[in-house]
């Protein structure tokens, strides 16, 4: 078997549209963030979602020794949070979470008030796979926001998925 080329690899991924999503957890360090776009429904029975997180993300131990990530979906309008949860800007997590209003919900990670929706959840069991960490991820709670358009990831850039009423 031949292998693939992995910038043409990475090219074909980066042609394929995906939401955004801010991901968060709390530790001992406190609250941490950051932006994915590697989220994926499993299955509905239990509600079940799975986040991959590259290995060498700075965050991604936090994420592996709490247990817990909440997946917060993002509307048009935070398309200004996202590249700041990337880390554009190198502001410290608190400067991060200061640019929006959080809750807490069952796990006591954050809560985007204004996602679309926030998923929070538990890590019921996690794989390693190349260079990323897929954590499954058992729902605990749901908060929904309000229904706006969302944001999607493609050719490297945002775009708005418009949202049709009635």
């Amino acid at each position: 078997m031949s292998a693939i080329d992995r910038s043409a690899f990475r090219e074909a991924m980066a042609r394929m549209g995906a939401a955004v999503n801010i991901i968060t957890t709390t530790g001992p360090e406190g609250d941490i963030g950051m932006t994915v776009s590697a989220v994926c429904s499993v299955t509905d029975d239990p509600a079940t979602v799975l986040v991959c997180i590259n290995r060498t993300s700075r965050q991604h131990e936090t994420f592996k020794s709490s247990g817990i990530i909440c997946v917060n979906v993002l509307t048009h309008e935070h398309e200004a949070l996202s590249p700041v949860f990337a880390g554009q800007g190198q502001l410290s997590m608190a400067e991060r979470f200061s640019q929006a209003s959080w809750i807490r919900l069952k796990t006591g990670a954050p809560v985007l008030e204004s996602a679309a929706a926030s998923l929070d959840c538990t890590v019921s069991q996690s794989e390693d796979v190349g260079t990323h960490t897929v954590f499954f991820c058992a729902v605990q709670a749901i908060h929904l926001g309000p229904t706006g358009s969302g944001l999607v990831y493609q050719g490297r850039a945002y775009h708005q998925i418009l949202h049709k009423l009635g």
